[in-house]
C-alpha cells in the first residue's frame, strides 16, 4: 500500500495561538513511497490581526502582503481534504499542529483535531534522537547533511518545507525512484532494481579501533560457541 507523507511547514502572526495568533502560511510537499510527486499545497493566509514586527523579522512577511489574501476559513476545507490520512512530517510539530488545530477549533462547523485523521512524525524529535546534544535546527540539519540553504535568507512554509524534505529523506535512508522511465511511459513494469537516490552527501562513520576489537571479541565467543561466523567464512 501507497504511503503518502506531508512534509509541513506554517509561518504565524506570533508563536502562541492561545494570545490570539494566527496562521499566514502554509507549504506542504508531498512524497508518496518517499518519492516526490508535485502535488504540494501552498497557501499565504490573511490574519485578520497585526503580524508581531518579531515574527515579520523571521519571516518576511507583512500585513499588506496579506490585505488581499483569503481568510483561513476561505481555504479550510481544501486543506482539511489535502491531508486526510496523510503522515505529517514536521519539525518542532507541536507547534504547527497546535496552530492547525486552534484555526479548525474557531471554524463554524469546526473541524476535528489533526491527530485523528492523520499520523505525525516530528523530525526534530528524530534529530535529537540520531543527534544527541547537538543543535538540531533545519540550518544546523542542512549542515551536517550538506544540503545548501544559501536561498534561504528568510523563513518560508514551502521553502522550509522543501528543505526539511531533503533533511529528512537524508536523516531516514534517501529517496526511493523505480522505474521512473517505465512511469513517464504510461508502463507499470516494476522488475528492475530499487534506486536509491540521495540530495547531499552521507557522512560514513567508521569503527574505532576498540569497537572493531569488541567486534572480534564477540566473533571469538560466537565460535567457541560452535556457531558459524559469516564475516569470518568469506
Amino acid at each position: 500500500m501507497a504511503k503518502r507523507q506531508l512534509i509541513l511547514d506554517t509561518e504565524t502572526t506570533g508563536i502562541n495561538p492561545k494570545d490570539g495568533h494566527r496562521i499566514i502560511e502554509i507549504g506542504c510537499v508531498e512524497l508518496i513511497n518517499r518519492r516526490f510527486t508535485g502535488n504540494n499545497f501552498h497557501v499565504y493566509i490573511n490574519p485578520e490581526r497585526i503580524i508581531d514586527a518579531e515574527a515579520v523579522a523571521v519571516h518576511g512577511i507583512t500585513n499588506e502582503r496579506l490585505a488581499h489574501e483569503p481568510k483561513f476559513r476561505d481555504i479550510a476545507k481544501s486543506f482539511y481534504d489535502y491531508i486526510q490520512g496523510a503522515e505529517l512530517v514536521i519539525h518542532n510539530a507541536a507547534f504547527d499542529v497546535g496552530f492547525i488545530n486552534h484555526e479548525f477549533s474557531m471554524l463554524h462547523p469546526v473541524l476535528p483535531p489533526v491527530e485523528q485523521y492523520c499520523t505525525i512524525l516530528d523530525t526534530l524529535m528524530l534529530a535529537r534522537e540520531l543527534h544527541p546534544g547537538q543543535k538540531n535546527n533545519l540550518d544546523a540539519l542542512c549542515r551536517r547533511y550538506d544540503i545548501n540553504n544559501s536561498h534561504r535568507t528568510l523563513h518560508g512554509a514551502l521553502l522550509d518545507a522543501e528543505i526539511l524534505a531533503d533533511v529528512y529523506l537524508l536523516m531516514t535512508g534517501g529517496q526511493v525512484s523505480l522505474n521512473l522511465a517505465n512511469e513517464q511511459d504510461g508502463t507499470d513494469d516494476q522488475s528492475g532494481p530499487a534506486v536509491i537516490q540521495r540530495s547531499g552527501r552521507l557522512k560514513v562513520l567508521r569503527a574505532t579501533d576498540a569497537e572493531l576489537a569488541a567486534h572480534e571479541t564477540r566473533l571469538d565467543l560466537v565460535q567457541k560457541k560452535g556457531g558459524s561466523c559469516l564475516w569470518r567464512n568469506g
